[in-house]
């Protein structure tokens, strides 16, 4: 989409007082995030707003000093800085019949691996609500018994208990499914007795079948007493999985096959981690939550709006039971581009070894974003911006990191660091240029300072050093050389560059770090892969959770696991 022109005149204004502040030079991560902040709407269009960035950027870091003061002048000098607007799109509507201090909501995970960005939306806008109306939130896990495919297993269990820990949000109560087993039961005799249910023992493919013709199973029209045997049967063991299931009567020629005649209970010998083999007839989801929504109280049901179809059949329940329930909300599909969410392979991977367990980057779960440096506000922030929208909605992931830079950029502090380093020495260097001071923040005065190690020798990015060969190049905050046309001395021969000046000239910049005093990093990327370099000495005093800034790399967090003071530094990379 084509951005309005009044928006590439607010990014050439933000990057001419970037390029003010910062020696000439443009970042585009920066101008997006101060964008985002002041109009959160601006959020579904982040990637067309960071190429745009991206390309002004460029244009205004190849201008000389003198002209980016008088562009930035003729522009009205400096942007404010950023107030956050409220975003329409992203509030929250009331909830209907709400009475303050008797709302009752719930959040129902399936314990079948730890929590992902895509659960953030029920964690923070339950609670949100929560707030509002100064009510309740239930954590009621959906530990039915699963499949083969989605298995339920112990440590699920403590993984979203640790997930809502470390999102900040405290359940009012906790209810497992599997200690509820005998009141779906109860409820399950009451359907029998209204006539609205029945046991089938149709194989599956003849149950598809009639269910996609409309046609009525043969057992539909047995007696209440049958159905009331045949379920007994199915609690005694009579029955073997896959024989016998209870199917609520619902019209058979509703517009959605799927809502014909569907599955209540069903029996299995899966052994379940809370309740072993304690249960062999266990209910569908939405029959649990037929049940379990009255009996916990519930006022409110938000949810995906993939799951109207489960509305419908606890509605259908209620009616056929006589029953009031909860009101129904819902949101659309958020997706985040490049995250890759899907419990089943995240399972498969890490149970296999090949991810680094739940907190691996490529799971995208709560954790792992956590290890990223990602912080709860910003997905707190990012999930709420889009409200309750019913609209599938995909945005990039630069989204999420806009927020993040807005909440973390202030208080993170800057580090050299070499990716690809390759050992230059630069012929003439003068004699009198010690250590330099450089801030720990380009803007954050209070964060302090520290003394980094510089030449004559140094360590440069090989593929900078490659794309500037035979040019003059400034080290970022140091000092002018040239570079040979030759970069190939000799396998461990260090490149022989030239002392040109100390002069801030408009040069392509390149970062560095001083060969006599660097510390090995090691940077787990967000594709699971590793890449080394070297950072400045300032390293060494890291700890683990720290979070960096790698200038020109981004944002890295220091892995939890790593012991204080050994090489390599490993951190994890985080975004931008």
């Amino acid at each position: 989409m084509a951005l309005p022109p009044s928006l590439e005149v607010r990014l050439r204004r933000l990057a001419l007082d970037n390029a003010v502040h910062h020696e000439g030079e443009a970042r585009p991560g920066p101008l997006v995030s101060r964008l985002l902040a002041s109009d959160p709407a601006l959020r579904s269009h982040s990637s067309e707003l960071h190429r745009l960035a991206i390309s002004i950027a460029t244009e205004v870091t190849a201008m000389d000093r003198s002209a980016q003061e008088r562009a930035l002048s003729a522009l009205g000098g400096p942007e404010p800085s950023p107030v956050r607007a409220p975003s329409t799109a992203g509030e929250l509507p009331p909830l209907a019949e709400a009475i303050e201090g008797h709302v009752v909501l719930r959040m129902a995970p399936f314990p079948s691996g730890a929590l992902h960005i895509g659960n953030a939306r029920m964690i923070f806008i339950n609670e949100a609500y929560r707030r509002r109306y100064k009510g309740q939130l239930l954590l009621v896990l959906d530990d039915t018994v699963g499949s083969e495919e989605k298995r339920v297993e112990t440590e699920f269990f403590d993984l979203i208990l640790r997930d809502l820990e470390r999102s900040g949000v405290t359940p009012d109560a906790t209810y497992y499914k599997s200690d509820r087993i005998p009141r779906h039961y109860e409820w399950a005799a009451r359907v029998i007795d209204s006539g609205a249910a029945y046991v089938c023992v149709c194989p599956a493919d003849l149950l598809r079948e009639n269910r996609k013709s409309g046609s009525a199973c043969p057992e539909r029209a047995q007696s209440v007493e049958t159905t009331r045997a045949d379920w007994q049967k199915m609690l005694s063991g009579a029955f073997a999985p896959g024989e016998a299931v209870l199917r609520l009567k619902t019209d058979l020629q509703d517009p959605d096959p799927a809502f014909r005649d569907r599955v209540l209970l069903r029996i299995s010998d899966f052994d379940h981690p809370r309740v072993g083999h304690r249960y062999r007839v266990w209910p569908m989801l939405e029959f649990s939550w037929a049940v379990d929504d009255i009996e916990l109280g519930i006022t409110h049901v938000i949810r995906g709006k993939d799951l109207v179809i489960e509305d419908r059949m606890q509605e259908y329940i209620w009616r056929v039971l006589g029953i009031a329930g909860p009101h129904f909300l819902h949101w659309g599909i958020l997706r985040v581009r490049e995250a890759k969410v899907a419990k089943s392979k995240a399972y498969a991977e890490v149970k296999s070894g090949l991810y680094d367990g739940w907190a691996d980057p490529r799971t995208w779960s709560l954790q792992s974003l956590d290890r990223r440096g990602i912080t709860v506000e910003a997905i707190r922030r990012f999930t709420l911006s889009f409200g309750l929208s019913l609209a599938d909605i995909e945005v990039p992931a630069e989204t999420l990191y806009a927020e993040n830079r807005t909440i973390i950029d202030a208080t993170t502090p800057r580090r050299l660091f070499v990716p690809d380093p390759r050992r230059v020495h630069v012929d003439g260097y003068p004699t009198t240029l010690g250590p330099v001071v450089l801030p720990n923040h380009p803007d954050r005065t209070e964060l302090g300072t520290r003394v980094v190690t510089t030449g004559p020798d140094f360590w440069l990015p090989g593929g900078e050093l490659v794309k500037n060969a035979g040019m003059e190049i400034r080290l970022k905050d140091l000092l002018n050389l040239e570079l040979p046309q030759d970069l190939s001395p000799g396998a461990d021969a260090a490149i022989t560059a030239k002392f040109t000046s100390k002069e801030n000239k408009r040069l392509p910049r390149i970062q560095w770090v001083g060969v006599t005093d660097s510390v090995p990093v090691d940077i787990l990327d967000i594709d699971g892969t590793h890449r080394s370099g070297l950072g400045e000495g300032a390293l060494r005093t890291a700890s683990p959770a720290d979070r960096l800034q790698f200038e020109r790399v981004g944002f890295v967090r220091v892995e939890l696991d790593w012991p204080a003071g050994t090489t390599p530094l490993r951190v994890c990379y985080g975004h931008p």
